[in-house]
């Protein structure tokens, strides 16, 4: 488990809480296409937890620290990529295929 992914974590949830996420127009495509809003993404971020939580990974273009979580929704697991900032911007929100990892910053 990354050094401070309690913290991020605890944070992720209360911003989904307070809806300071906001989403790239990849993500708000990505959650069209599977028949889900922000109001759904900000439930499903809210309820994130320990398990879910896949990996870490440094973005090529800003430097940032994203983090990569796989939680149930529903009936299938999804592919959910965020980036903390004085809000949580979420990167990519679509179904995890076959365990692949998202191609894209």
């Amino acid at each position: 488990m990354p050094v401070g992914l309690v913290k991020a974590l605890r944070r992720i949830r209360t911003l989904a809480a307070q809806r300071r996420v906001r989403f790239t127009l990849k993500a708000l495509r990505e959650l069209a296409a599977v028949g889900l809003d922000w109001l759904d993404a900000c439930a499903t971020l809210e309820a994130l937890k320990f398990q879910d939580f896949t990996e870490r990974l440094e973005s090529e273009l800003t430097g940032e620290w994203m983090y990569v979580f796989k939680p149930q929704v529903g009936a299938s697991v999804f592919y959910v990529k965020v980036i903390l900032r004085s809000d949580c911007l979420v990167i990519s929100f679509h179904e995890d295929e076959d365990g692949e990892d998202d191609e894209e910053d």
